[in-house]
């Protein structure tokens, strides 16, 4: 992979004049910068003026990366790991890089989605809080947060279920859920591979972490269909402590394997190298981390609404984005799909589907809102191929977390949220850098998809009631402020 920095690029200062509409829903951008490779930015004129200048560094990074075929940019863009947040890297599966930044520190990370016949006029005030408070006495929160579900998991049982995923846990511990509805029941981990303890990244943390929240832009929350008015509730988290710790340590691996990558955040492997097959089994398992993560947190979320109004939740889906899988594209052929904040879109008759209960339909598409916006599910429509199947995964940043820190009122978003019937958490305190001051309006990321025909509405979503991790009170464990996004997995 050729270096990529600041004082190479010929085409930084004017990269938005060279990105032309193609007319069928997305920008092609050709410079002398990104060579010959295919890049597709799915924006909007509007999202494209306000994109940050420095992601064209990033996107050009993402074409660098030996056999690239194409890159994709989604609505939700914004700055990453090497590559942009709302990247899609699709790379020759034979020849091919398998690359990390690509897929991030949060493995797996992904979302889940459950619906109701209960309308939301039994959310009274007193529902929504006997609901919050009920959750988090379930399911912990924040950055250190444990399980409540599967304590003191021996070593031996931890390799299963990371191995055997959700197949595995619906055998060994029975399940309310319907696994089927989920995106992968198990993402296949070889015999003879072996999570790598220890380390940097000590991923053996998340033994105890299974069936908790995590912090950063994870969250579970409460919702009202806009047009039918029953509740909904959509959940974010993915593979905590482990995937962050696996990622860790194979970034390190890349590191010392190819001396020649100044920034850590563009480590891959290739076919010959020593450790392609270890990452890939590290992603698979990560993989399955999260997928049960999200499926048991559905099960206590589920209990307690119940509980809270009498009523079961139904499963509709839950699916994930940061992984790298092997995948058939109909330009191009087998390829390597990695998706950074992205989520795939497999329409009817993908041959991914067969068998399932998508074939004829293709599977729902999940995508949040901030805390204060609308939320979507998308059914993909046949116009995904030209985004190698991939769409958004939320509505994507336009504020840092320390510029929210910097500039917004607490007392005034906490009063905003109060005005608009949002309950978040127990206390109506709202996380500053997880305010919907700090992310795009998920209408005009929605619009993008919708006008370049990659997928439709199902169902708008508003949120009722929000819970987020925090850094305070006694659940969590109080840290000091992180100098880099790098450092934590929970942050996109």
């Amino acid at each position: 992979m050729k270096d990529v920095n600041s004082n190479a690029l010929a085409d930084a200062h004017r990269w938005k004049h060279l990105a032309r509409w193609h007319g069928e829903g997305f920008f092609v951008l050709k410079t002398e910068d990104t060579a010959d490779v295919p890049v597709r930015l799915f924006l909007t004129q509007t999202l494209l003026e306000s994109a940050e200048d420095i992601l064209y560094r990033q996107i050009v990074n993402a074409t660098r990366f030996p056999g690239v075929k194409m890159v994709v940019i989604t609505p939700d863009v914004h700055y990453g790991y090497g590559v942009p947040v709302g990247c899609v890297l699709i790379t020759d599966y034979e020849s091919g890089a398998v690359a990390m930044g690509p897929v991030g520190y949060d493995i797996g990370c992904g979302m889940m989605s459950a619906k109701s016949e209960v309308p939301v006029e039994a959310a009274t005030p007193e529902k929504r809080l006997q609901f919050n408070r009920a959750v988090m006495q379930r399911i912990e929160m924040g950055a250190g947060g444990k399980s409540q579900r599967l304590r003191d998991l021996s070593e031996n049982e931890f390799n299963n279920l990371v191995r055997g995923g959700a197949e595995y846990y619906v055998a060994q511990y029975g399940a309310t859920f319907d696994r089927s509805r989920a995106e992968r029941h198990r993402i296949p981990v070889d015999d003879d591979w072996e999570v790598p303890v220890g380390g940097k990244g000590k991923p053996e943390r998340g033994r105890q972490q299974l069936g908790s929240l995590g912090g950063g832009n994870h969250f579970i929350e409460l919702q009202r269909e806009v047009n039918s008015g029953e509740l909904f509730v959509q959940v974010h988290t993915g593979s905590r402590g482990f995937g962050h710790g696996l990622a860790t340590n194979y970034f390190e691996s890349a590191r010392v394997e190819r001396h020649e990558i100044k920034d850590i955040d563009l480590g891959y492997f290739t076919a010959d190298s020593k450790h392609y097959r270890d990452y890939l089994n590290a992603v698979a398992a990560g993989g399955n981390y999260a997928i049960l993560n999200r499926l048991i947190i559905f099960e206590q979320v589920a209990e307690v609404f119940r509980e809270t109004f009498n009523a079961d939740l139904e499963l509709i889906y839950e699916i994930s984005h940061n992984l790298v899988q092997k995948e058939w594209h109909p330009e191009i052929g087998d390829v390597w799909v990695h998706r950074k904040g992205a989520t795939r879109a497999f329409p009817a008759g993908y041959p991914l589907l067969r068998g399932t209960m998508w074939e004829s339909t293709g599977h729902p598409i999940l995508i949040p809102g901030s805390n204060k916006d609308f939320s979507y599910i998308l059914r993909p429509l046949p116009g995904a191929v030209k985004s190698g199947f991939s769409v958004n995964h939320g509505a994507g940043r336009r504020m840092s977390r320390s510029q929210a820190a910097r500039t917004l009122s607490q007392r005034k978003i906490d009063d905003e949220y109060a005005e608009a019937g949002i309950l978040v958490n127990t206390d109506g305190h709202v996380p500053i850098d997880e305010s919907a001051q700090c992310y795009k309006s998920s209408e005009e990321v929605v619009k993008a998809v919708l006008d370049a025909g990659l997928a439709e509405i199902q169902h708008q979503l508003w949120p009722v009631s929000s819970l987020k991790g925090t850094e305070e009170g006694p659940r969590w464990r109080k840290k000091k402020p992180r100098q880099s996004s790098r450092t934590s997995s929970e942050h996109f």
